[in-house]
Protein backbone atom coordinates (compact mmCIF):
# COMPACT_ATOMS: atom_id res chain seq x y z
CA UNK A 1 0.00 0.00 0.00
CA UNK A 2 2.65 2.54 0.78
CA UNK A 3 4.22 1.62 -2.46
CA UNK A 4 1.24 2.71 -4.42
CA UNK A 5 0.44 5.52 -1.93
CA UNK A 6 3.18 6.41 0.63
CA UNK A 7 1.79 8.27 3.72
CA UNK A 8 -1.25 7.12 3.42
CA UNK A 9 -2.87 8.91 6.71
CA UNK A 10 -1.27 12.03 5.14
CA UNK A 11 -2.96 11.56 1.88
CA UNK A 12 -6.30 10.76 4.07
CA UNK A 13 -5.59 14.08 5.97
CA UNK A 14 -5.03 15.67 2.91
CA UNK A 15 -8.51 14.01 1.71
CA UNK A 16 -10.32 14.96 4.46
CA UNK A 17 -8.67 19.12 4.74
CA UNK A 18 -9.69 19.34 1.07
CA UNK A 19 -13.28 18.19 1.39
CA UNK A 20 -13.96 20.61 4.46
CA UNK A 21 -12.57 23.50 2.62
CA UNK A 22 -14.57 22.99 -0.13
CA UNK A 23 -17.70 22.13 1.76
CA UNK A 24 -19.29 18.99 -0.69
CA UNK A 25 -19.02 15.43 -0.54
CA UNK A 26 -19.91 15.36 -4.44
CA UNK A 27 -18.31 13.02 -6.41
CA UNK A 28 -15.94 15.62 -8.62
CA UNK A 29 -15.09 17.09 -4.95
CA UNK A 30 -14.03 13.62 -3.60
CA UNK A 31 -12.29 12.83 -7.22
CA UNK A 32 -10.53 16.33 -7.07
CA UNK A 33 -9.33 15.72 -3.57
CA UNK A 34 -8.15 12.44 -4.02
CA UNK A 35 -5.66 13.49 -6.75
CA UNK A 36 -4.66 16.61 -4.64
CA UNK A 37 -4.23 13.87 -1.92
CA UNK A 38 -1.73 11.16 -3.49
CA UNK A 39 0.13 14.27 -5.43
CA UNK A 40 0.61 15.94 -1.94
CA UNK A 41 1.78 11.77 -0.54
CA UNK A 42 4.11 11.49 -3.80
CA UNK A 43 5.59 14.96 -3.04
CA UNK A 44 6.19 14.01 0.65
CA UNK A 45 8.17 10.73 -0.77
CA UNK A 46 10.06 12.91 -3.17
CA UNK A 47 11.37 15.25 -1.07
CA UNK A 48 12.22 12.36 1.88
CA UNK A 49 10.28 13.75 4.61
CA UNK A 50 10.64 10.92 7.60
CA UNK A 51 7.47 9.39 8.18
CA UNK A 52 6.13 10.63 11.71
CA UNK A 53 4.59 8.94 14.18
CA UNK A 54 1.92 9.85 17.02
CA UNK A 55 2.91 8.10 20.05
CA UNK A 56 -0.28 8.66 21.98
CA UNK A 57 -3.54 9.48 19.81
CA UNK A 58 -5.61 10.16 22.65
CA UNK A 59 -3.20 13.07 24.11
CA UNK A 60 -3.45 14.10 20.80
CA UNK A 61 -6.74 14.62 20.98
CA UNK A 62 -6.76 16.14 24.27
CA UNK A 63 -4.54 18.72 23.19
CA UNK A 64 -6.85 19.84 19.88
CA UNK A 65 -9.52 20.43 22.11
CA UNK A 66 -7.29 22.80 24.33
CA UNK A 67 -5.98 24.44 21.12
CA UNK A 68 -9.36 25.14 20.34
CA UNK A 69 -10.50 26.58 23.17
CA UNK A 70 -7.57 28.72 23.50
CA UNK A 71 -7.91 30.09 20.29
CA UNK A 72 -11.42 30.94 21.05
CA UNK A 73 -10.36 32.82 24.41
CA UNK A 74 -7.47 34.41 22.67
CA UNK A 75 -9.43 35.62 19.64
CA UNK A 76 -11.90 36.90 22.80
CA UNK A 77 -9.09 38.49 24.50
CA UNK A 78 -7.40 40.14 20.79
CA UNK A 79 -10.61 41.51 20.39
CA UNK A 80 -11.24 43.11 23.34
CA UNK A 81 -7.78 44.74 23.28
CA UNK A 82 -8.59 46.14 19.85
CA UNK A 83 -11.99 47.05 20.48
CA UNK A 84 -10.98 49.42 23.98
CA UNK A 85 -8.67 51.32 22.29
CA UNK A 86 -6.87 51.55 25.32
CA UNK A 87 -3.62 54.11 25.13
CA UNK A 88 -0.61 52.15 23.24
CA UNK A 89 1.35 53.15 25.89
CA UNK A 90 -1.01 51.03 28.45
CA UNK A 91 -0.33 47.93 26.24
CA UNK A 92 2.95 46.17 25.99
CA UNK A 93 3.66 44.11 23.39
CA UNK A 94 6.95 42.68 23.49
CA UNK A 95 9.55 39.61 22.75
CA UNK A 96 9.80 36.25 24.81
CA UNK A 97 12.76 33.75 24.61
CA UNK A 98 11.48 30.10 25.61
CA UNK A 99 14.39 27.27 25.97
CA UNK A 100 12.54 24.45 24.51
CA UNK A 101 13.49 20.85 25.60
CA UNK A 102 11.34 19.34 23.01
CA UNK A 103 13.73 18.30 19.95
CA UNK A 104 11.27 16.32 17.34
CA UNK A 105 10.67 18.74 14.13
CA UNK A 106 7.08 17.53 14.45
CA UNK A 107 6.63 18.53 17.57
CA UNK A 108 8.30 21.58 17.12
CA UNK A 109 6.41 22.41 14.00
CA UNK A 110 2.89 21.38 15.71
CA UNK A 111 4.23 24.08 18.57
CA UNK A 112 4.75 26.88 15.70
CA UNK A 113 1.25 26.20 14.20
CA UNK A 114 -0.53 25.84 17.39
CA UNK A 115 1.44 29.44 18.88
CA UNK A 116 1.00 31.34 15.37
CA UNK A 117 -2.71 30.25 15.16
CA UNK A 118 -3.18 31.73 18.48
CA UNK A 119 -4.29 35.06 17.98
CA UNK A 120 -1.82 37.57 19.76
CA UNK A 121 1.01 35.38 19.83
CA UNK A 122 4.03 35.01 16.61
CA UNK A 123 6.67 32.46 16.35
CA UNK A 124 9.21 34.51 15.31
CA UNK A 125 12.22 32.05 15.29
CA UNK A 126 14.18 29.02 16.73
CA UNK A 127 17.63 28.58 17.53
CA UNK A 128 18.24 24.72 16.78
CA UNK A 129 21.61 24.60 18.63
CA UNK A 130 20.90 25.46 21.81
CA UNK A 131 16.55 24.94 21.43
CA UNK A 132 15.52 28.76 22.02
CA UNK A 133 12.51 29.98 20.57
CA UNK A 134 11.71 33.39 20.05
CA UNK A 135 7.78 34.52 20.36
CA UNK A 136 5.92 38.05 19.93
CA UNK A 137 3.25 38.62 22.21
CA UNK A 138 0.95 40.94 21.74
CA UNK A 139 -0.37 41.96 25.18
CA UNK A 140 2.73 41.02 27.63
CA UNK A 141 2.49 41.36 30.98
CA UNK A 142 4.31 38.90 32.48
CA UNK A 143 7.16 36.94 30.61
CA UNK A 144 7.70 33.97 32.97
CA UNK A 145 3.85 33.62 33.16
CA UNK A 146 3.87 32.92 28.85
CA UNK A 147 7.26 30.53 29.89
CA UNK A 148 5.02 28.65 32.13
CA UNK A 149 2.23 28.58 29.58
CA UNK A 150 4.73 27.18 26.76
CA UNK A 151 6.55 24.44 28.77
CA UNK A 152 3.53 23.14 30.84
CA UNK A 153 0.50 23.51 28.42
CA UNK A 154 2.25 23.22 25.03
CA UNK A 155 5.35 21.42 25.28
CA UNK A 156 5.38 18.89 27.90
CA UNK A 157 1.84 17.84 26.05
CA UNK A 158 3.55 17.75 22.48
CA UNK A 159 6.55 15.63 23.62
CA UNK A 160 4.24 13.03 24.74
CA UNK A 161 2.77 12.62 21.56
CA UNK A 162 6.02 13.13 19.27
CA UNK A 163 8.98 11.91 21.45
Amino acid sequence: MTRLLPYPVAAAAMLLAWLLLIGSAGPGAVLLGLLFAAGGAWLLAVLGVPPGRLRRVAAASRLLGIVLVEVFRSNNAVARIILARRDARERRSGFVRVRLEMRSQYGLAALACILTATPGTVWVDYDARDGTMLLHVLDLIDEEEWVRIIKDRWERRLMEIFE
